[in-house]
């Protein structure tokens, strides 16, 4: 899949049927040229629905649908006959999904697993017909309901990759060829800055047939909760990890400040990220000779399970795999 073709963001004019309205048909036949009130309900307006789909992994099929809009009821027949429901409108969306009120920005809904399903703009109900208005004193109401109205309304659409562990850093920290390395996911990678700009899923494998769900995100510069580069646009995806894996090049000068500019971006977007378990890699030691290797492992580091890794060579890897799993689980 290309980049272009990664849509994590879409925002719909939606609109749901209005209610049919109720019949106001008096009963009249050979026998009974007198009789009273017959008329049906209106059918409800149809809904418009999230669905999640499992199959999806993207918002793209969504990008160039701006508007889409529930089928109305039909009105109520004779023989107190209740109209037909309007067709209800599926969206079909990835796992993750979140729906949000564009004016407050607030979330109003979430499906997170296969199939689950929830109205975001529900029909109008239909309207009784006179059969309901009848009384001992008020034999023949020549009225009934009208339906109620369908809601129109504008919703953001956004998707929260879900995964186990998402791998954070900087541009060209050896994020994509780790995820290339230990799954069968091929993200691009080249030896620039940014290669990576939308979000990759690989499945590693572990022991014993067991595996879990690794995110490659694009590079986070300092500065990306507020905007900068392309971290803001993609920091929610690690909302939804429940390990974090920074990773930093063995060549950085001081892996330390990396590491605090890392963790300081997450906090300012959403100060929970912290609470998430973290493994620390080390990354491209292949770069070192043996002595330079002794060197660094001797350099001050943070506090959290550390991993000295070269996703070229593979030495670590075993290792890194160990403390992601302990960290999930």
């Amino acid at each position: 899949m290309s980049s272009s073709n990664f849509v994590d963001y879409v925002k719909l004019n939606l609109r749901s049927g209005k209610g049919g309205a109720g019949s106001t048909h008096l009963l009249r036949t050979r026998g009974n040229a007198k009789g009273g009130p017959d008329g049906g309900d209106g059918g409800r307006g149809g809904h418009i629905i999230l669905r999640a789909n499992a199959q999806l992994w993207t918002l793209l099929h969504l990008k160039y649908t701006k508007h889409l809009k529930a089928e109305d009821g039909v009105g109520g027949g004779n023989n107190r006959r209740t109209g037909a429901t309007g067709k209800d409108v599926y969206i079909e969306v990835p796992l993750g999904t979140i729906v949000k009120d564009p004016e407050t920005m607030e979330q109003e809904a979430e499906v997170t697993t296969d199939g689950e399903t929830v109205i975001i703009l529900p029909g109008g109900r239909g309207g009784l017909g006179n059969d309901h208005f009848k009384s001992a004193t008020f034999q023949t109401p020549r009225f009934a309901q009208p339906g109620e109205p369908g809601l129109e309304t504008w919703k953001i659409l956004e998707l929260k990759i879900l995964a186990d562990v998402g791998l954070v850093g900087f541009p060209n920290a050896g994020k994509s060829t780790l995820l290339s390395v230990v799954s069968a996911a091929k993200p691009e990678i080249a030896d620039y800055p940014f290669t990576t700009l939308r979000p990759n899923l690989g499945i590693v494998a572990y022991r014993d047939d067991l595996s879990f769900v690794m995110a490659d995100i694009p590079g986070i510069i300092e500065g990306a909760s507020e905007g900068r580069g392309l971290g803001l646009r993609f920091l929610r995806h690690i909302e939804r990890n429940s390990a974090l894996l920074f990773m930093i090049p063995a060549t950085s000068p001081n892996i330390r400040k990396e590491y605090d500019i890392l963790l300081n971006e997450l906090e300012q977007f959403n100060p929970e990220l912290l609470d998430k378990q973290k493994v620390l890699a080390i990354t491209k030691c292949d770069l070192l000779d043996e002595d330079g290797l002794k060197k660094l492992k001797k350099r001050k580091m943070p506090q959290l399970p550390l991993v000295f890794i070269s996703a070229l060579t593979g030495s670590g890897i075993p290792q890194l795999k160990d403390e992601i799993w302990k960290a999930l689980h």
